[in-house]
């Protein structure tokens, strides 16, 4: 008599299932489309983990941009100020610099600015 790999198999489905907890209809309760979901939302976690990166760098140099022209500096050159000034702040910590501690964030810009005029 032929066997079916009855318990690896069962075990293997229930792993799925489990993974498919919150999808409605068939995309929880059918083999076939719980797995081709489950394939799906790997690659569009996998993409969106690095989409979420880039969105994070774009509203961290917004909020810079915001914060540099403020104070009467423009984005591009207030990095241009930062590099040559040797400041190696990356752009979330000066974000947050610009929002929660904004004495500090003038004393970076002047340095920036500095650097730039000399």
């Amino acid at each position: 008599m032929r066997t079916t790999k009855g318990a690896a198999r069962n075990k293997a489905k229930n792993r799925l299932f489990k993974k498919t907890k919150g999808y409605t209809g068939g995309r929880r309760r059918l083999l076939r489309s719980a797995k081709e979901t489950l394939i799906r939302a790997g690659v569009f976690a996998f993409r969106d983990r690095r989409a979420r990166k880039r969105e994070f760098r774009k509203l961290w140099i917004i909020r810079l941009n915001a914060a540099c022209r403020e104070r009467g500096l423009r984005y591009s050159e207030f990095i241009n100020g930062l590099k040559k000034a040797q400041i190696e702040l990356d752009r979330k910590t000066l974000s947050e610099m610009a929002i929660a501690d904004p004495a500090g964030f003038d004393a970076v810009v002047s340095k920036a600015r500095e650097a730039l005029a000399a």
